[in-house]
């Protein structure tokens, strides 16, 4: 049967870089290499097609005597191998490790990082706290030592990997790692396991940590427990424990970094003749001056009243914006009294927001009678 274009296998233009060539080639492999299609012989044969073309164009000289001559200039070298007697596993190392599950060695492996969502106060982010919390995980079997061997027993070496934890696979030129099937990639087997964990080495439990949370932090910040993760199998070590923050909504402030927001209603009374407020911060309280004729959603700034970052710097601000009130169930004589109130103010000059509003207003709605 006459051999298709090397090119047309992979892929690619004549003009093709190294590069481009790899990558086509790593595609076509992953798709019809034997190990993913048992059953189907013809993958078998498009996967050698592909590495003799790989072969070949990715070798300047051979590629040079391809595209001059053919097939001819280089029958008997292509799929002999790769170059320099190397491992096509090399090649492709980073790709078939992750299909195949290869990559893995023998030997103590480290626990899993732990994730706990803490949910704090506004104060208790503010200032910081120390609590408790309880955290199920996989620790080391006591009983066992984490072995999963019954006690006065061990493990031994795996006899098929001989302790290695894996086994390579050769299909034709090409070569696999692949992790042992009789150990699961352990090196070692459990012939006699432990009665309490039943060969794992670990078991369930859950824990009680104490956590100082520092003060300043906010939601998504996290804190980190070095070896308070899940233990490792075989006796590995553990993982880390990650306490992720998350600050609950407040009734009275609202928090944007080190900045902390408030409203504050006042009287309609307070704010034409002015006055003082007793307001509320995260240390106590602090008097808040209201001037004369102070509008609706003025905002005040109370420096030093917000919060000390957790990475460092000054307290931020507290800002709080003052609401009128309006009054309501006012009595018939109160509602006389502001009628009265009303018909004293003459000419708009005491509102000055309120004329210049309706002066826009009036000239937009001429623009309409034109």
């Amino acid at each position: 049967m006459a051999k298709r274009d090397y090119y047309e296998v992979l892929g690619v233009a004549r003009g093709a870089g190294e590069a481009e060539i790899k990558k086509a080639y790593r595609r076509i492999a992953m798709k019809y290499h034997p190990d993913r299609n048992p059953d189907d012989p013809g993958a078998e044969t498009r996967f050698k097609e592909a590495s003799e073309a790989y072969e070949v164009l990715t070798d300047s000289t051979k590629r040079a005597a391809y595209d001059q001559y053919g097939h001819a200039a280089v029958d008997g070298s292509g799929g002999a191998g790769p170059r320099g007697g190397g491992s096509f596993s090399d090649v492709f190392g980073d790709v078939f490790g992750d299909i195949f599950g290869g990559g893995r060695r023998a030997g103590p492996v480290r626990g899993a990082d732990l994730r706990y969502e803490l949910e704090l106060t506004l104060e208790e982010a503010a200032q910081g706290t120390t609590t408790k919390i309880r955290v199920p995980s996989l620790v080391g079997c006591k009983t066992c030592d984490g072995s999963g061997a019954r006690k006065g027993t061990a493990p031994i070496v795996c006899g098929t990997c001989q302790g290695q934890g894996q086994i390579r696979r050769s299909q034709g030129f090409f070569s696999v790692q692949q992790p042992c099937p009789a150990c699961r990639g352990r090196g070692r087997v459990i012939s006699d396991p432990c009665a309490s964990c039943y060969g794992r080495g670990r078991v369930e439990e859950s824990r009680t940590l104490s956590v100082k949370v520092p003060a300043g932090v906010d939601t998504g910040d996290r804190i980190r427990l070095t070896g308070e993760g899940e233990a490792g199998p075989e006796g590995g070590p553990p993982g880390d424990l990650y306490v992720q923050v998350a600050v609950k909504p407040h009734p009275i402030f609202q928090r944007d970094g080190a900045d902390l927001y408030c409203e504050v209603p006042i009287s309609f009374v307070d704010a034409v003749l002015g006055g003082e407020l007793e307001v509320p911060t995260l240390t106590g309280r602090v008097n808040l001056k209201i001037p004369a004729e102070t509008q609706t959603g003025r905002l005040f700034r109370m420096r030093g009243k917000g919060i000390v970052p957790v990475r460092g710097g000054g307290p931020g601000d507290l800002l709080c914006k003052v609401v009128i009130e309006t009054p309501v169930n006012l009595s018939a004589a109160q509602k006389d009294l502001l009628k009265a109130f009303h018909d004293s103010l003459e000419g708009g000059k005491h509102s000055p927001r309120g004329t210049s509003w309706f002066d826009a207003a009036k000239k937009f709605f001429e623009g309409f009678a034109r």
